[in-house]
């Protein structure tokens, strides 16, 4: 098992130092000037090149990146160009606030996620089965933003029942674990927990149905073994891809909720990374998407080292 993690965690060293080029290439190869937004108008080219010089954009493509990386390596993410503040400052008080909404998110949509695939997969073929499969494909086709906005009219401004924007009298400076922040947190988790909670019935149904039409479960039943005791065996089979999934999907809920958070004014990396975008600040852009690329990669390690508590046969793959 040690062996097995050790070689999970070299593997992921090339898929690191890949991502990190392939988000520095991404990002410097995007239109338009980063310092366009500060520097002064009418300035002559003395100065344009001073400023140039100051934040690194006079080297070569591959000197600024590996520049990068030697900073990025101390910790250092380098300077936001628009509010001269150091990107760690803006960047790791957002992931906190995106990692509570995607906190939430998977509490709503990871448990009916579960809870519905294991009814319909139990079910399959009856009213329950294509109740949750037409509920699934439902959550999956509708779109974050639109889902969003529709919640927004509905509790916010016609029931008056929740908080349509921000996040709490906190502000972005903390969440507090009162009414008046959880409040705050609701429209938007579930907004974000749709999707994922579509995806993952679908796959916990297909992955149960089909387990349950395996030999074993019948032969479980046949020596007299209690459904409860067969229910557990069955669970435990359908992990391996049910954990798959649930990683994928906690994995986007941290990258993917730019949309989210621009609706709901959530102040979390998809609401700082759509700024970074609009003001070309690509400091803050290239910090937030590595520091989101390296989550994605770790949680992926993380459900690889899970699986194979689940299923032994993993570990000789």
């Amino acid at each position: 098992m040690l062996i097995y993690i050790l070689r999970r965690i070299l593997y992921t060293l090339p898929i690191a130092m890949g991502v990190s080029l392939v988000c520095f290439a991404l990002v410097h190869l995007a239109p338009g000037d980063p310092l366009s937004a500060i520097t002064p108008e009418g300035a002559s080219p003395q100065v344009v090149e001073e400023i140039r010089h100051a934040y690194g954009f006079d080297r070569s493509l591959p000197v600024q990146y590996f520049k990068w990386l030697e900073h990025v390596a101390t910790g250092d993410f380098g300077t936001s160009i628009m509010t001269r503040r150091t990107v760690v400052s803006e960047v790791m008080p957002a992931v906190a606030n995106t990692m509570i909404l995607a906190a939430a998110a998977v509490i709503f949509g990871f448990a009916f996620g579960c809870i519905a695939g294991v009814v319909a997969g139990y079910t399959a073929g009856t009213v329950k089965d294509r109740a949750v499969t037409g509920i699934a494909v439902a959550g999956v086709s509708i779109p974050h933003y639109w889902l969003g906005m529709v919640l927004i009219v509905i509790f916010a401004v016609n029931l008056n029942l929740l908080p349509a924007t921000g996040m709490g009298e906190g502000g972005s400076g903390g969440f507090g674990w009162d009414w008046a922040s959880l409040s705050h947190l609701i429209l938007p988790a579930l907004t974000l927990s749709v999707i994922p909670a579509g995806i993952i019935a679908r796959a916990v149904r297909g992955t149960v149905a089909e387990v349950r039409k395996q030999d074993f479960v019948q032969t479980l039943y046949a020596k007299g073994l209690p459904g409860r005791r067969v229910f557990v065996h069955i669970v435990k089979n359908a992990m391996p891809t049910v954990l798959a999934i649930m990683g994928l999907q906690l994995a986007q809920l941290l990258g993917g909720s730019i949309l989210v958070e621009t609706v709901f004014s959530w102040p979390g990396t998809g609401f700082l990374l759509n700024n970074a975008i609009f003001t070309r600040d690509l400091p803050v852009l290239q910090g937030t998407i590595l520091v989101l690329s390296l989550f994605f990669v770790l949680i992926n390690l993380v459900v690889d080292i899970a699986q194979s508590t689940f299923d032994p046969r993993i570990k000789r793959a």
